[in-house]
């Protein structure tokens, strides 16, 4: 199959996303400033790749070789090793998260067909 797979909590498959490279991106609670994650599936696994804030606040720190791009990004490559999976929660405060594919960008729930649903994403097999 390849690419990034969407699951329930409870297992089932939601969807699954082509390509080895993805964007995840919310707005912040606290803040309301956007963030993005740059991802790629190394070896049947995710990697965060790149880490992306527009400014700083509460519970906003970027990584210590953080620079500002021209942009106005804080930007910078996090200390994290490579995941099995990663767990979004679903949360009234942060609005939902936008999952980019390529060059399709969807709402979560545009790719999983439910809303307000934490959903585990993993390479697929």
């Amino acid at each position: 199959m390849g690419g990034l797979c969407l699951f329930a909590l409870g297992g089932a498959l939601l969807a699954s996303l082509p390509g080895a490279e993805f964007t995840l991106s919310w707005t912040h609670s606290i803040e309301k400033t956007e963030w993005r994650e740059n991802w790629t599936i190394e070896a049947n696994r995710l990697r965060l790749m790149e880490s992306r804030i527009r400014g700083t606040g509460a519970g906003m720190e970027p990584g210590p070789d953080a620079r500002l791009a021209g942009d106005g990004w804080m930007v910078w490559t996090p200390d994290l090793p490579p995941q099995d999976s990663v767990t979004l929660a679903a949360s009234g405060f942060t609005g939902e998260h936008r999952l980019c594919a390529g060059a399709d960008c969807r709402p979560l729930s545009g790719w999983t067909g439910v809303e307000d649903r934490a959903v585990a994403m993993r390479a697929c097999p």
